[in-house]
């Protein structure tokens, strides 16, 4: 900060400097001075600007209302794609006196959101592959249970000794224990143990 910088663009320094260590190296905040319209601090410079730069706010018509700014998107100088929001900053008078942004730089999530877009962008089948899933026991397992447990609005980790004695009771009924290293296998998805899944069949 420079001596000519105002009073509450030096305030919200440390406010920026919060934003810019809790969000990451992706987020730029700057802090404009409007009395100077100069940037008055500056965190993470994605933008490549430094203090003491111009910030050409000049043509920027704050109206009475308003406190918050965006958020829209503009081009970096690396043509990333950037989300900005901007918060107004008023003096005791209510006069605006500085502009706190916020800098997004979206070019990971955009990438990423275009690699999920290109691995589920395929349509998927109406039915499992047969080769594939006919001697799956596992993936049969798991569906049963997860059915079993939204029809009755609970969830796997969420079961209590009666729900998961109800549970293991109806898979038994299915023959799905049956199944070699079955009740193992229920045993870690239901977090018990072996022991504790024949238990609950010996104590119907």
């Amino acid at each position: 900060m420079t001596a000519g910088d105002d009073s509450i663009a030096g305030m919200a320094a440390p406010f920026a400097e919060a934003v810019a260590r809790l969000l990451g190296s992706k987020v730029e905040v700057v802090v404009h001075s409007l009395r100077t319209e100069t940037v008055a601090h500056i965190c993470n410079p994605i933008s490549k600007r430094e203090v003491g730069d111009p910030s050409y706010l000049s043509e920027i018509d704050f109206r009475e209302g308003d406190s918050v700014l965006g958020p829209f998107e503009r081009l970096n100088w690396d043509g990333r794609v950037i989300r900005s929001i901007s918060a107004v900053l008023r003096d005791a008078a209510g006069d605006p006196v500085a502009l706190a942004c916020i800098n997004f730089d979206l070019s990971d999530m955009r990438a990423a959101q275009n690699a999920i877009s290109t691995l589920i962008g395929a349509p998927l089948s109406d039915q499992p592959p047969e080769a594939l899933f006919k001697n799956d026991w596992h993936d049969q397992m798991n569906r049963y249970i997860v059915d079993w447990c939204r029809s009755r609005n609970l969830t796997v980790d969420g079961l209590t000794r009666a729900d998961r004695r109800r549970l293991i009771e109806e898979i038994d009924r299915t023959d799905g224990l049956r199944e070699k290293h079955a009740a193992s296998y229920v045993a870690r998805v239901l977090g018990v143990s072996r022991a504790t899944i024949y238990n609950d069949l010996k104590s119907r």
